[in-house]
């Protein structure tokens, strides 16, 4: 990376405020689209569950202008507000995207940022489709930035999202370099988030902190067109991230060759509706006791080999009895039982009917993790699980895989993607309309933002 006078926010700012849709390759817009409706999905499904029902209520209590739609309900609310319910209704199932390098996060927590403010200023959905391009594209630059990421030092990968909203909003506001390099420097100074949302006992923050940053950022970029200003170098700067949180950071991760190539043609997409270390061992052991149509009353023993530091996050102690949606499908031990049991890990594997089955409790303490150092040195570029079933008739089976569906290796088809999508909103639209809401999102670019935001409600 070639040195310059520049502060990292401006850098990154200059980047965001000139980019053009017209200079978005055809394989990234389509991409945004791929994750747009994939996000929908996530969206409807998580209609119905009671935070984002408690959410909604408070902000109705709540009133305000009307400027930006809730999804699926057609509230008509201020943007900042719509921004976090509809950010926590993608995030509410954890079935949204993933990356993970250095950190984890998922930059479709971001999109409802795009949405809202595109909504509120009457933007395009070409401008929202730039917007998105750049909630990705410096979303996971962050997460490869420091080194090792945030996440091993304690903190949460809201504390990168931060960052990022207000860049994505200030974007469709029509922010010019320095009200950009404000908007970025107003919400990071306030949104470092610590990483106990996703420890032990989950509670219903685990989905909602990257939601709040995701919210901050509307407001923040709001804050910096009135004419606020915020911290110039709140990266590099005396007291600013890269100072208070350690050493070793990439900044040529962050900042270098942009442009050159689009990040969010590396995310990863989820076909299990559960924390995203789970999802190769899931895909490993399915394929043992599918291929070998092994009963989950047949198991004696199930034996995990994972990276050194998922040990730690997916046996945690807590996982063993999760007593919530959000404890389970962020327990390994829970995830691969329900898979023993049903042959198939779904949203309604986390319902409390599910959490109250006995056959999951009888098979949960049969499962063992154990950490691989040569696993770790594989990690991130290659996800590696081994499985090993052993049945109570005395034979074994063995099954190893490097990356899960929905990686971009093995990415999800179109058809992986609308069976996906179907599933989720099957409560809510009828096939016919599932299939016209597939065909708006695909030709998104001849709409306006309004137009699509009204298009979604149900």
């Amino acid at each position: 990376m070639e040195k310059t006078d520049k502060t990292v926010s401006q850098q990154i700012a200059e980047f965001a405020v000139g980019l053009k849709y017209e200079a978005l390759p055809e394989k990234v817009v389509n991409e945004v689209k791929r994750y747009l409706y994939d996000s929908l999905g996530c969206a409807y499904g998580g209609y119905h569950t009671k935070d984002v029902k408690i959410m909604r209520d408070i902000y109705r209590d709540m009133g305000g202008t009307a400027q930006a739609t809730v999804i699926g309900y057609g509230d008509r609310l201020p943007a900042v507000n719509v921004t976090l319910v509809n950010s926590l209704m993608m995030r509410a199932l954890d079935f949204n995207d993933i990356y993970w390098k250095q950190d984890p996060s998922h930059p479709s927590d971001i999109i409802p940022a795009a949405l809202a403010v595109g909504e509120l200023v009457g933007s395009s959905m070409k401008d929202v489709i730039t917007a998105v391009v750049l909630a990705y594209e410096f979303e996971q630059r962050l997460c490869e930035f420091a080194v090792p990421g945030v996440r091993e030092r304690k903190w949460h990968h809201a504390t990168l999202t931060q960052f990022v909203s207000p860049i994505v909003a200030g974007k469709l506001l029509g922010l010019d370099v320095d009200q950009m390099v404000y908007a970025i420097g107003i919400n990071g100074c306030h949104n470092h988030t610590i990483g106990c949302p996703t420890a032990g006992q989950l509670t219903m923050m685990k989905n909602t902190v990257d939601p709040m940053a995701v919210q901050s950022g509307v407001f923040a970029a709001l804050m910096a067109k009135k004419g606020y200003t915020g911290t110039r170098a709140v990266i590099e700067g005396k007291e600013g991230f890269m100072q208070v949180f350690g050493p070793d950071w990439d900044l040529d991760k962050l900042v270098g060759g942009l442009g050159k190539n689009f990040k969010i043609l590396e995310c990863s997409m989820k076909a299990f509706p559960t924390e995203a270390l789970t999802h190769t061992h899931l895909s490993t052991l399915l394929k043992v006791v599918r291929g070998h149509d092994i009963k989950y009353d047949q198991i004696e023993e199930v034996i995990v080999t994972t990276i050194a530091r998922a040990c730690d996050i997916l046996f945690d102690p807590h996982k063993y009895r999760p007593t919530s949606r959000e404890t389970a499908d962020h327990s390994l031990p829970y995830c691969l039982a329900a898979a023993m049991v049903d042959h198939q890990v779904t949203t309604q594997s986390f319902s409390d009917d599910k959490l109250r089955d006995p056959r999951i409790w009888e098979v949960i303490d049969k499962i063992k993790g154990e950490a691989s150092e040569e696993f770790e040195k594989m990690f991130p570029a290659k996800q590696p699980s081994r499985v090993r079933v052993k049945t109570k008739d005395g034979r074994q089976f063995e099954e190893y895989l490097e990356y899960p569906k929905g990686d971009p290796r093995e990415p999800m088809t179109m058809e992986d993607l609308e069976a996906k999508f179907n599933g989720l909103s099957a409560a809510l639209l009828k096939p016919e309309r599932q299939k016209k809401m597939k065909e708006m999102v695909f030709a998104c670019e001849k709409m306006d933002c309004r137009s699509f935001m009204q298009a979604t409600v149900v």
